[in-house]
């Protein structure tokens, strides 16, 4: 037997594996990314109540790093449905 068919043979019995694993990465990076957008709302709301007059700047700020959280946890969930679909 050579070593290909044995990494082989390895590879398919953990496809299972594989899977259960892309599936809670998915889940873990929704949480995340919710925790993440949460936490920048929750801030925002804060320094809006401590600077009313800077609304406009916070919530630009607020905006651009929800969106790139978003990003991320895109990705990541893109990444997962790949493994599990591949």
């Amino acid at each position: 037997m050579s070593m290909l068919s044995v990494i082989m043979q390895t590879v398919s019995d953990l496809a299972p594996v594989a899977k259960m694993g892309a599936g809670i990465g998915a889940g873990i990076a929704a949480v995340g990314a919710g925790i993440g957008i949460g936490r920048i709302g929750g801030s925002a709301m804060e320094a809006i109540a401590r600077q009313p007059e800077a609304v406009g700047e916070i919530r630009t700020n607020m905006i651009v790093a929800a969106a790139l959280i978003e990003g991320v946890a895109f990705f990541a969930i893109v990444v997962c449905l790949l493994i599990l679909f591949i």
